[in-house]
């Protein structure tokens, strides 16, 4: 068969500490010839350094540390390939406090390969990394008990483990476990029978890896495009560049923009520059369609008769990751599929004792620790159930305060808007406060829209109503019929104005970040806005080019583009400016600081 068609496993091995999953996918890998000549001879000689014949778990401890500590810290993954298969293999840590790695190896995983000492039997980091397995939708599980050899190779003892697995698990609906004896280090029972255990009948570990089945994770029957970015070359190409999550795209297929509600007809699929007839999850690839299609980052492309659900409201299992406990209606950043949204845990329903499996009241959660919560997000998010689409139903939160990774969370159901008489707490609601514009002004590139988002996420976590108006942006749709004249740059400026003044007036926060080069068109602005911020975002032109994050200073440079501000086209700078921020002196967090302060102080 092809090598191109075999078909691919993924799977992550895990289990606890010096269960020996890094020994056995270094025996999978050597015994299917999945090394290098060149990696075998690195090994062989951190094995003699170590006073040791060849030590295969080196095969998979790539970092130093872990070489030096005979653990496992990272993810490490690993390739190899059969006549009929190719494997994808995770190797996770056993330790409990890398946790979050084990939740990354098997966010992905097909199947899963849990280790079990066959002198210490089912742990609790076996129970906690099968739920995980379970909850993060693996419904197969290998349990390999290794390090037989300890135990003098004893049926007895190997039946025990099959049992109280099985009796631990049992209340893990549909969970399908497979079971193999094993001693890694000699290699039996791994690709080869075991001529020390007779009395096993299945078949080996890798004579399981061929042939257990393979279920399609993806889930939803439903198309799911998730849309990176925009493309717009020259006026009369529109392409959204995405990942296709779920389901076929093909040119002449109608589909539904979320949440805009357009429905369109795809007209092209590429892949850079070739056309393709179709393509299938996972692939990314850059889709056109008839209509000009109101969707930015974050947005989806659907079936019309399947659509995404749109909500800011889900109950979802978490898996909580920081050292820091889970605190009801705090903001969290949440990171879903290509958006970030503000959010709060609105609720804990239970968690769940590791012990038993059985659901326990709380209102927190610690470290390691699972449970089920109610979220609700500033914005709606376009979601599905985790058994429908792994992609579409799975977030991280993020502690805004420290940017660090708390938990991951697997969307159960969405569920409508929460009103007062729900009778649940109205702790995070939206402020109330006063509107102000807060115009960025500056070269391109100096660091005006990236200033202008992360000022609207502090906002929006804070509670307060806050919207970002990117001048670039408002070109495509607004303002697509300007060009760059001086008088098409004024017009652009006023138009931008007046709907800053509008969100004003109804107590929006309003980032503009415009280039906005005339003085005399801010200074119009100003004066039409009751309250108004100018922020000068400044830094050197040969700051601004080496940035170049459109690329736009190149073409300039190559002829491409005329009348460029700050090149062949005037920027008049604020002679006064309510503050002024130079970015190439400043982090990206102290110039949100400052600019954050400016806000706050101006509210109250």
């Amino acid at each position: 068969m092809p090598a191109q068609r075999k078909e691919l496993l993924r799977f992550l091995t895990a289990g606890s500490v010096d269960d020996g999953k890094s020994t056995l996918i270094g025996r999978l890998l050597y015994d299917t010839r999945g090394i290098y000549e060149d990696q075998l001879a690195s090994v062989q000689r951190a094995s003699e350094k170590k006073g040791r014949s060849l030590d295969l778990s080196l095969i998979t401890d790539g970092l130093r540390v872990e070489r030096d500590q005979s653990i496992t810290i990272d993810v490490a993954y690993r390739y190899f390939s059969t006549p009929l298969r190719k494997f994808i293999i995770a190797d996770v840590p056993g330790h409990a406090q890398y946790t979050r790695n084990m939740v990354t190896g098997a966010s992905t995983a097909d199947l899963a390969v849990i280790l079990v000492d066959a002198r210490k039997g089912i742990l609790e980091q076996t129970r906690r990394h099968s739920y995980i397995a379970w909850l993060l939708g693996i419904r197969r599980i290998i349990v390999a008990v290794n390090k037989m050899d300890l135990v003098g190779f004893d049926e007895s003892s190997y039946a025990a483990i099959c049992a109280d697995y099985v009796s631990a698990t049992e209340a893990l609906g549909l969970l399908q476990a497979y079971f193999v004896p094993l001693c890694a280090v000699a290699g039996d029972n791994v690709a080869a029978r075991s001529e020390r255990m007779p009395w096993f009948g299945g078949p080996t570990l890798l004579g399981l890896l061929k042939r257990i089945p393979i279920e399609d994770q993806q889930g939803s029957n439903g198309f799911r495009f998730v849309v990176q970015s925009v493309i717009r070359p020259n006026q009369t190409y529109r392409g959204y560049a995405g990942r296709v999550v779920a389901g076929v795209a093909r040119p002449g297929m109608e589909v539904v923009a979320m949440p805009s509600q357009q429905k369109s007809q795809i007209t092209q699929v590429c892949l850079q520059a070739q056309e393709l007839r179709h393509v299938q999850a996972p692939q990314s690839v850059v889709v056109t369609t008839d209509d000009q299609l109101a969707v930015g980052r974050g947005d989806m492309l659907a079936t019309p008769d399947d659509p995404p659900a749109t909500t800011s409201r889900v109950t979802a299992n978490l898996i909580w990751l920081s050292g820091k406990p889970l605190q009801l209606n705090s903001p969290y950043l949440l990171k879903h599929t290509t958006r970030s949204l503000s959010g709060r845990i609105s609720r804990v329903f239970h968690k769940i004792d590791i012990e038993t499996f059985k659901e326990i009241t709380s209102e927190t959660l610690e470290a390691n620790e699972i449970g089920l919560v109610q979220l609700e997000t500033h914005k709606p998010m376009l979601c599905d159930r985790y058994c429908d689409n792994r992609t579409t139903g799975s977030f991280i939160l993020i502690d805004p305060n420290d940017n660090d990774t708390v938990a991951a969370g697997m969307i159960v159901e969405s569920t409508p808007p929460m009103h007062e008489s729900d009778g649940a707490s109205t702790q995070g609601t939206v402020l109330r406060h006063p509107g102000i514009t807060v115009w960025l002004t500056g070269l391109s590139g100096a660091g005006k829209s990236t200033i202008a988002e992360g000022v609207c996420a502090e906002l929006l976590i804070q509670g307060m109503r806050a919207q970002v108006l990117d001048a670039d942006v408002l070109r495509k749709d607004l303002n697509r019929d300007l060009g760059f004249s001086k008088e098409d740059r004024d017009e652009n400026v006023r138009r931008i104005g007046l709907l800053a003044d509008r969100l004003t007036r109804d107590g929006v926060i309003v980032l503009v970040a415009a280039i906005s080069p005339n003085r005399a068109a801010r200074d119009h602005v100003r004066q039409t806005i009751d309250d108004f911020i100018e922020v000068h975002v400044n830094a050197p032109l040969s700051v601004c080019e080496a940035r170049d994050p459109k690329g736009l200073y190149k073409k300039v440079r190559r002829g491409e583009i005329h009348g460029f501000t700050g090149i062949d086209d005037p920027y008049e700078e604020p002679l006064t400016p309510d503050l002024r921020v130079d970015t190439h002196e400043r982090s990206l967090k102290t110039s949100v600081d400052m600019v954050l302060e400016a806000i706050l102080a101006r509210v109250r």
